[in-house]
């Protein structure tokens, strides 16, 4: 297996109907499918079976589309699967929460600093975070963790390109908003 292979040149083998590039396309995009889905599904059962009936379906599926993406490309898909999984089996009531976004969670971890001194600036941080509303957890999730970039964050959350940029700006604004005085450090620590 070539590891310098990009993610395209990957996608393009798997669709000529290689399945050494799609073996490879699954392992690659697993981890990171498995830590993205967490973030909106808590069931372990129901997120697995969303990504393997994700690659299922692509393996299965005759025209598999052009992409910029494979990132974005797996991200919004898996996030259409649990969607639809969550709509189909939760009570109508509930309908207006999945329409302003599935639950989302970062954990403290993501904010870990190498130093054990800034744990409680991390804490800090992840409460903030989970404070913002659900699209703006989603948007710093995308961005800083998985370094997306703003036209790969609006085709996987289904929003334009430049709403896309005023909602991350107004995700930080609300995050040092709600941090006060540790609003300077969150821009440090997030690289500003």
């Amino acid at each position: 297996m070539n590891e310098t292979r990009s993610d395209i040149e990957i996608w393009t083998s798997f669709k000529q109907g290689d399945r050494t590039a799609f073996d490879e396309l699954f392992r690659r995009y697993y981890p990171t499918l498995t830590l993205y889905g967490s973030r909106i599904c808590d069931d372990r059962e129901i997120l697995e079976d969303s990504i393997h009936d994700l690659f299922i379906e692509l393996w299965q599926s005759k025209s598999n589309p052009e992409i910029q993406s494979v990132k974005a490309y797996f991200l919004k898909a898996l996030k259409y699967k649990l969607y639809k999984h969550f709509r189909k089996n939760v009570p109508s009531s509930d309908a207006r929460e999945l329409e302003e976004g599935i639950g989302f969670v970062i954990s403290h971890d993501h904010f870990m600093a190498e130093q054990e001194s800034q744990a409680a600036i991390n804490r800090s941080i992840t409460e903030a975070v989970n404070r913002l509303p659900n699209r703006q957890k989603e948007i710093i999730y995308l961005k800083i963790y998985h370094g997306l970039k703003y036209e790969e964050i609006s085709e996987v959350m289904n929003i334009n390109y430049q709403v896309a940029r005023n909602l991350f700006s107004q995700s930080i604004k609300n995050l040092r908003e709600l941090m006060g005085k540790l609003g300077i450090l969150v821009l440090a620590m997030l690289h500003f």
